[in-house]
């Protein structure tokens, strides 16, 4: 019984060794910095150019078939937080979202990726928007490593659904936090 748990622990020691070796950072945002206004949206109060950043990684898990990508404002006054992007079915050998790739009809992204309905209602990169006078909300940025090569969810389905089957097929997960703010 003791060689059955010490090899379950290590096992998982050693899968959570290797995925800390996976990494996602921006060269346009830093991460715990603050998010540049060009990535704030162009709408409800906000006036940003609703541009998607450059996201970049390496190190996935190598049984990895596919990738999916979020940014998530938990701090949103929702009641339930804000999807602010979600790109799903990105292949295994791309290792990179272009800036702007986010664009409502983005001709950028890796062949077969899809972008995701989000909380503003549409399948693209919502920027940015927290209240004015509000504290700065942080913003998630996330890549799913996948063991699936496509997620079938329908193309209408909610953020929340999206979330599920990428957490549901995940193999592991790498991210930053950024920030960002209004004043009054």
């Amino acid at each position: 019984m003791k060689r059955i748990f010490l090899t379950v622990v290590l096992s998982a020691v050693s899968a959570w060794t290797y995925a800390s070796d996976f990494k996602l950072f921006s060269p346009e945002i830093k991460a715990n910095g603050s998010i540049p206004k060009s990535f704030e949206f162009n709408g409800f109060g906000c006036s940003g150019s609703n541009k998607s950043p450059a996201l970049k990684w390496s190190g996935a898990p190598k049984d990895t078939k596919s990738f999916a990508v979020t940014v998530y404002d938990p701090d949103a006054p929702s009641g339930s937080g804000w999807w602010h992007w979600m790109v799903i079915n990105i292949p295994a050998d791309v290792q990179e979202l272009a800036s702007g790739a986010g664009d409502l009809n983005s001709t950028t992204l890796p062949k077969g990726a899809v972008q995701n309905r989000i909380d503003y209602g549409v399948a693209a990169w919502g920027g940015t928007c927290p209240p004015k006078g509000d504290k700065p909300h942080r913003y998630i940025f996330t890549v799913y490593a996948l063991k699936t090569d496509k997620l079938e969810v329908p193309a209408d389905a909610t953020a929340a659904l999206t979330g599920f089957m990428i957490r549901a097929n995940a193999l592991g997960r790498a991210g930053f936090t950024a920030r960002y703010g209004r004043a009054k």
